[in-house]
């Protein structure tokens, strides 16, 4: 049945960012298909909620408090995966993000602090989890990227470049780790999570969002989790070193907010 390929019964995920949003929707997600989770993120109140959910649905989970900004940090997430479950079949790297700001106030330490959140974080924890990954069958990685990285807006020069270099890092890698472990990403639009509450919860900014997309609607987690169950299943087991834009049909050259002119 078509449905038995999104299927990874006892394998083994990793989830980055997983405390709340679209980390928690996808380990959640992964745990409805049958694979146990690492989960990780700053708040252990956060992580508690969702390990509970996972464990809800017969799955099993182990949650880890941490900073996800630390490099060795977000590395020993694969040693905590490979010492409880004994296999690492799926990377999810969700964490990341970064504040829009004028350009002047774009300094360049802030601009290197976005790579290093946004892509160095991910690197680390691939470049930990691979090798295991190889040695109990290979898998799939999935980066969560951003539309940012596509189309332009004011204030994102820092976070747009950061997530572009996400991109294309899935292109790259997916060169380097194929045919064994698949690379992909996905483009998040405009999703309703805690960062984007200043526009959900002010009509004009929400109206504005809403009509920058096709369909006209902001995205559920779910929305992102869904896509992200396709590329780590075999469902979408012929796919690697690809972008999947899941952003409600973006089609507009810019998402600009109100920022100071600078």
């Amino acid at each position: 049945m078509i449905l038995d390929r999104f299927r990874i019964d006892g394998q083994v995920a990793i989830v980055t960012g997983s405390g709340r949003g679209i980390g928690a929707a996808s380990a959640i997600a992964l745990a409805e298909v049958g694979a146990d989770v690492v989960i990780a993120s700053r708040t252990q109140s956060d992580l508690d909620d969702v390990k509970g959910q996972i464990e809800a649905l017969g799955r099993r989970c182990v949650a880890v408090a941490c900073d996800l900004a630390d490099l060795g940090a977000i590395a020993d997430l694969a040693t905590i995966a490979h010492q409880t479950f004994g296999r690492i079949d799926v990377v999810v790297n969700n964490v990341g993000g970064a504040i829009p700001l004028p350009f002047l106030l774009t300094t360049p330490e802030y601009m290197e602090e976005a790579f290093h959140f946004n892509v160095a974080t991910a690197h680390a924890l691939n470049l930990a989890a691979v090798p295991v990954m190889l040695e109990t069958g290979g898998g799939a990685i999935v980066n969560i990227s951003s539309v940012m990285g596509r189309v332009t807006g004011r204030g994102y020069a820092a976070y747009g470049s950061a997530k572009a270099a996400m991109a294309h890092y899935t292109r790259l890698s997916s060169r380097d780790l194929g045919p064994r472990i698949r690379v992909n990403a996905i483009a998040a639009g405009s999703i309703a999570t805690s960062a984007l509450e200043i526009v959900t919860t002010t009509p004009e900014l929400k109206e504005m969002m809403e009509s920058k997309t096709l369909l006209a609607r902001i995205g559920a987690v779910e929305d992102i989790s869904a896509g992200v169950v396709y590329l780590a299943s075999p469902a979408g087991g012929y796919i690697t070193g690809t972008v999947l834009e899941i952003d409600g049909g973006t089609d507009v050259a810019t998402l600009d907010f109100q920022l100071p002119d600078l």
